[in-house]
């Protein structure tokens, strides 16, 4: 499929279907209009930003691995068409899952509005059961919240509801589903909202670079492609807008650039997010814009449940930098949890008894866990390594939310594209070290109760589950 060519047609209002809508509020005058054509996309790469052609200007966003819904205009009413529907996602390159998700995507593409447009937005339910959509963080009319059974009838099967209202105020908000919120969330079903200021606000810096990402997870057994909708703590994909490390693209920008990063989170823990080689202010949250007397630099951020946060910083340090959730396990794929550890036991005569009984056998954790970056062992289908990314000096060792930001100085303004590795002046990689070194200074050995040099014997109980992130 191409996009440019979905747009055009998008634009020029050709093959548009008349259906009788089910408005959330009614809308009379709406409901019997024709839908504007649904544009979808099936990559899941980063699409360029998408220049305002009509209405309001703005400066646009970039969604990582992801992308900015088209609309029309109608007697100056911004229109969208979302469809909810079942989709597969790769996730990263030879792996695939079956999810749910709007026009061909999970998560959905971004909507970017101005505020103080009027917006209309049609939402067809092409899943196996009803749905709705929740306009995460707005401020609306109580009948276009999106609450299935409390402000609206759910969007029946093969229908087409239309919500209507004014984008008050700017901000960066969700989209998701509250009908069957655990089963379609679960599937993948959300969307980020950007309303851009109308004018210059006093909160609001202009950037050269405006990225966008949701943070999800998923429980999927090695092997197979659909996600286990139960699961509550215990998942085994942490992903930034359903890709995974070394699915996940990176975000490219210029040495001297004003960069701004918004991140929505709606999996069912915090995380925190943490920028290598620059230190940033957090400039907003789900209210909108913070306060600048608020602002502090930090290098790591707290993004809790149903939160956004917005970081800004100038990238004025060239390199390869990782950015990354700051907790171990969610830079791990299909991490099972179950596994003991066995670093420092000994298997020795132990490796060629087991192999007779089962021959492709291999030891793993005794010496920690950085070999499973490099072991081929044979996997389900379908299904990654742990710790499959590769740098230019060899295996990074991360997976799930993991990603690099790199600068350069010549990047040009505008453009998105890779530069590859970044080359390292001569001097400034670390590097082993030839000649001797001095003994280091070691801490004083403990004493035992009875005063002197010795063993301490510890007892250690270990937690009996696994109670989350």
């Amino acid at each position: 499929m191409n996009i440019n060519n979905e747009r055009r047609r998008f634009f020029a209002g050709a093959a548009a279907a008349t259906v009788t809508a089910v408005a959330a509020s009614a809308v009379s005058r709406v409901a019997m209009a024709a839908l504007p054509e649904p544009v979808l996309q099936d990559k899941p790469d980063t699409m360029p930003p998408l220049v305002p052609g009509t209405g309001r200007p703005y400066n646009p966003v970039v969604t990582l691995n992801g992308w900015t819904l088209p609309w029309r205009m109608n007697n100056g009413v911004k229109e969208f068409h979302l469809v909810a529907e079942p989709v597969v996602r790769e996730m990263a390159p030879g792996f695939k899952a079956n999810m749910w998700g709007y026009n061909g995507q999970s998560p959905g593409p971004t909507i970017e509005v101005v505020e103080g447009d009027r917006v209309r937005i049609f939402v067809t339910n092409k899943l196996p059961e009803h749905t709705s959509v929740h306009w995460h963080g707005q401020r609306l009319p109580n009948g276009m919240d999106g609450v299935s059974g409390l402000t609206q009838p759910a969007i029946p099967v093969g229908k087409t509801f239309v919500y209507e209202f004014v984008a008050r105020r700017p901000g960066t908000f969700m989209y998701h589903p509250h009908a069957d919120e655990m089963t379609q969330m679960a599937m993948g079903m959300m969307g980020f909202w950007i309303t851009h200021p109308r004018a210059k606000h006093p909160l609001i810096d202009e950037v050269d670079r405006d990225f966008v990402f949701l943070l999800n997870a998923y429980d999927i057994d090695p092997g197979s492609m659909t996600p286990k909708i139960m699961t509550m703590t215990d998942f085994n994909l942490w992903s930034w807008n359903s890709r995974v490390f070394p699915g996940i693209d990176t975000l490219n920008v210029r040495q001297g650039d004003k960069v701004r990063i918004r991140m929505g989170n709606l999996t069912m823990t915090n995380h925190p997010i943490h920028l290598h080689g620059h230190e940033f202010l957090v400039t907003g949250t789900d209210g909108g814009p913070t306060p600048k007397s608020t602002r502090w630099y930090e290098v790591t951020t707290d993004v809790a449940v149903g939160q956004m946060r917005q970081i800004e910083f100038l990238a004025d340090e060239e390199g390869d930098w990782a950015f990354h959730c700051h907790k171990s396990h969610h830079t791990m794929n299909a991490m099972g949890h179950a596994v003991p550890t066995m670093i420092g036991v000994d298997h020795t005569g132990l490796v060629g008894k087991i192999s007779k009984l089962v021959p492709d056998y291999m030891v793993m954790g005794e010496r920690g866990m950085a070999d499973m970056a490099e072991m081929e062992m044979p996997l389900p289908d379908n299904t990654l390594p742990m710790m499959g990314g590769q740098g230019q000096f060899g295996a990074v060792e991360m997976g799930g939310m993991f990603t690099t930001m790199k600068v350069r100085r010549g990047q040009k303004r505008g453009d998105y594209a890779d530069p590859g590795w970044f080359k390292h002046p001569p001097g400034s990689v670390a590097r082993e070290v030839s000649e001797a070194v001095a003994e280091p200074v070691r801490a004083p050995q403990a004493a035992s109760p009875q005063g002197a040099p010795g063993d301490i014997e510890v007892t250690v109980r270990k937690p009996t589950g696994h109670s989350g992130h």
